[in-house]
C-alpha cells in the first residue's frame, strides 16, 4: 500500500528555490540565514491608496482585508471601504460609535468592496464601474457583491483560469454580518460582477485572509476552528469544489503558550497570537505566506496590542512555519497616520507578487486602514551566505568549501537552465553551481570545476559551464549544489537558485 502523508510533489515550469525555504534546500554547511525586512528605520514606507473625495463610497474609510492578483498588464486590487453617508443610517450607530471611539468595540463595522487598478502597485486608479449605486449615483468603483452591501468584513480573491465555466473563474470566499460571520462564496466573470452560491453559508465561522488552490483542492485560512485553546491561531478549510468544505478544520500555525502547556490567561487579547491566518502567494513548489504576528498584554487591553508582519512558508497549504521565528518581515513602526492612544500594528490581505525587478507587499495600519507598499529587490527576501565562527561565539570554524544542496529535480523537458539571484559578487568573491545526482554524486560536464564562476551580482544570472549553457541529456532526478568561493567568500549572498525548462 501507498501512504499519502508526504510533501506534494508539484509539477511547475519554473521551479524556486527561495533561501528560507529549508524543505527545497534541505542541506547547508557553514551557512547562515538571514531575512530582509520591508521597512527601513526612518523611512515610513508609502501609502498608495487611501480614502477618497468627500461622497464617494470610500471617504471615510479604506482597509486593505482584499486581494491584489497581476492580470495581464496590470495589477487588479479588490479592497473595502465605507463612505461617511453609512454612518448616517440608522443601523449603523454601532459604526457611527466605532469611528468615534476607535477601540471600544470588539468588532470592526463593516465594509464594502471596491475596486481599482495599477501599472506600478504604486498609482492606482479607481475606475467608474457603473454597477452599483451609491449617493445617488453609479459612477463610482463599488464591486457589484452583495449587491454593494455595507456588510462585509474579508475578501480573498482566486483567479482559477482552469475553470472550464467561464462565469466561475473569479471565486471568492468571503465574510459577512449577513451570513453571521461564517464563510459564505461568489462567483464571477471578471471579478466585478459576482453571483452568490445559494447554499450560502458553506462553512463554519472563519476571519480568514488566505485562498489557495493547491494540488487540485481548494483551500481558505484565517483565524477561527474548534481547537482546543484560546487565542488567535491560523486554521484551514478545505474544498474541491468551492462549495462542499469540511466542517474540520486543519491548525497550520500558532504561537505562544501552545498545548498542552497550561493556558496562562483566559483573556482573549492577551498573549502572542496569529492574527487572521496568512495571506498567500504561490510560487509553485512553495507558498509564500505572511501573518500578523499580534502582540498582546497579559491584561488583554486592546488599546496596548502591537502587530508586526511576521513570514511564513508551507508545502502543502494546510501547515505553516516561520523560517526564523519571530522575525518581523514588516515591523509595526513608524507608520504614517498611525492613531495615537493604540499600539504600532500593521495588518494584512492577500497581496504579495513579482512585478518587473521587484517584490511587492500590500498591507494596511491595524485598525485604522489606508493601503501602504512594503518592497524588496525580486525574491530577495532572505539569503544565505558563509558565517565565521566568532560570529556566534564558537571558536571551532567550519572546514570545507561552503555550500548547499536542494532536493532533488526531475526534469520533464529535454532542456533547463540554471539561475542564481546573488548579491556581493566581485573579483574577491564567487559563487559556482554544480548538478549532483540524486545520490549526491557530482555529474560528469556539470562539476564545480565545470562551473564558469560568478562574480558579477544579480537577480536571474545564468549559470554556465565550460563546455554546457544549458542543462541537457540528463536522466533521472538530480539536485543543485551552490558553493562559495573566492578570497572573501563571506561576500556573496544567495537569495534563489531558479530552474527554468524549455530553451
Amino acid at each position: 500500500m501507498e501512504v499519502l502523508n508526504s510533501v506534494p510533489n508539484p509539477r511547475v515550469k519554473e521551479a524556486v528555490f527561495l533561501a528560507f525555504d529549508d524543505t527545497s534546500i534541505p542541506f547547508s554547511h557553514g551557512l547562515r540565514l538571514q531575512l530582509a525586512r520591508g521597512k527601513a528605520l526612518n523611512r515610513p514606507n508609502p501609502v498608495v491608496l487611501s480614502r477618497g473625495e468627500e461622497g464617494e463610497p470610500d471617504d471615510d474609510t479604506v482597509r486593505f482585508y482584499g486581494t491584489v492578483i497581476p492580470f495581464g498588464d496590470e495589477l487588479r486590487m479588490w479592497y473595502l471601504a465605507r463612505g461617511t453617508l453609512d454612518l448616517d443610517q440608522p443601523d449603523r450607530s454601532t459604526r457611527k460609535e466605532f469611528a468615534r471611539n476607535g477601540w471600544q468595540l470588539t468588532r470592526n463595522p463593516e465594509l464594502r468592496a471596491c475596486y481599482a487598478t495599477s501599472r506600478d502597485g504604486v498609482t492606482w486608479e479607481k475606475p467608474k464601474l457603473g454597477l452599483v449605486e451609491y449617493n445617488g449615483s453609479k459612477e463610482n468603483n463599488i464591486v457589484d457583491l452583495r449587491g454593494g452591501r455595507c456588510d462585509l468584513e474579508a475578501l480573498p480573491i482566486l483567479y482559477d483560469p482552469e475553470d472550464p465555466d467561464p462565469d466561475r473563474r473569479f471565486k471568492t470566499a468571503f465574510e459577512s454580518s449577513g451570513y453571521q460571520e461564517k464563510v459564505a462564496v461568489a462567483y464571477s466573470p471578471d471579478g466585478l460582477r459576482w453571483t452568490e452560491s445559494p447554499n450560502n453559508p458553506v462553512a463554519p465561522n472563519l476571519e480568514q485572509t488566505g485562498l489557495i488552490k493547491f494540488n487540485g483542492c481548494y483551500y481558505v485560512n484565517g483565524q477561527g476552528g474548534s481547537h482546543y485553546g484560546m487565542g488567535r491561531r491560523l486554521v484551514t478549510f478545505a474544498s474541491y469544489d468551492f462549495e462542499n468544505w469540511t466542517e474540520a478544520s486543519c491548525l497550520g500555525f500558532q504561537r505562544g503558550n501552545l498545548p498542552p502547556r497550561p493556558i496562562e490567561t483566559h483573556v482573549s487579547t492577551a498573549g502572542e497570537q496569529a492574527h487572521l491566518g496568512a495571506g498567500l502567494w504561490d510560487r509553485g513548489n512553495v507558498i509564500i505566506g505572511i501573518y500578523d504576528m499580534w502582540h498582546g498584554p497579559s491584561s488583554g487591553e486592546r488599546s496596548q496590542v502591537s502587530i508586526d508582519l511576521g513570514l511564513l512558508i508551507s508545502h502543502d497549504a494546510l501547515h505553516y512555519r516561520e523560517p526564523i521565528p519571530d522575525f518581523r518581515i514588516v515591523p509595526g513602526f513608524e507608520e504614517i497616520g498611525q492613531p495615537l492612544g493604540s499600539g504600532p500594528s500593521v495588518s494584512h490581505g492577500q497581496g504579495m507578487c513579482n512585478l518587473g525587478d521587484q517584490t511587492l507587499l500590500w498591507y494596511e495600519i491595524w485598525p485604522a486602514g489606508d493601503i501602504r507598499l512594503a518592497t524588496w529587490p525580486r525574491d530577495q527576501l532572505g539569503y544565505l551566505r558563509p558565517y565565521h565562527g566568532d560570529e556566534t561565539g564558537v571558536l571551532v570554524g567550519c572546514n570545507g568549501v561552503r555550500h548547499c544542496i536542494t532536493c532533488p529535480i526531475q526534469l520533464e523537458g529535454p532542456t533547463a537552465h540554471v539561475l542564481a539571484n546573488v548579491d556581493g559578487l566581485s573579483q574577491h568573491s564567487e559563487v559556482t553551481i554544480e548538478l549532483l545526482d540524486e545520490q549526491f554524486r557530482p555529474l560528469p560536464g556539470y562539476s564545480g570545476e565545470a562551473c564558469i564562476p560568478l562574480r558579477e551580482s544579480g537577480l536571474r544570472q545564468p549559470v554556465r559551464w565550460k563546455e554546457r549553457s544549458a542543462v541537457a541529456d540528463i536522466r533521472g532526478p538530480f539536485r543543485l549544489r551552490a558553493n562559495w568561493g573566492g578570497l572573501r567568500p563571506e561576500d556573496a549572498r544567495l537569495f534563489a537558485l531558479y530552474v527554468s525548462e524549455g530553451s
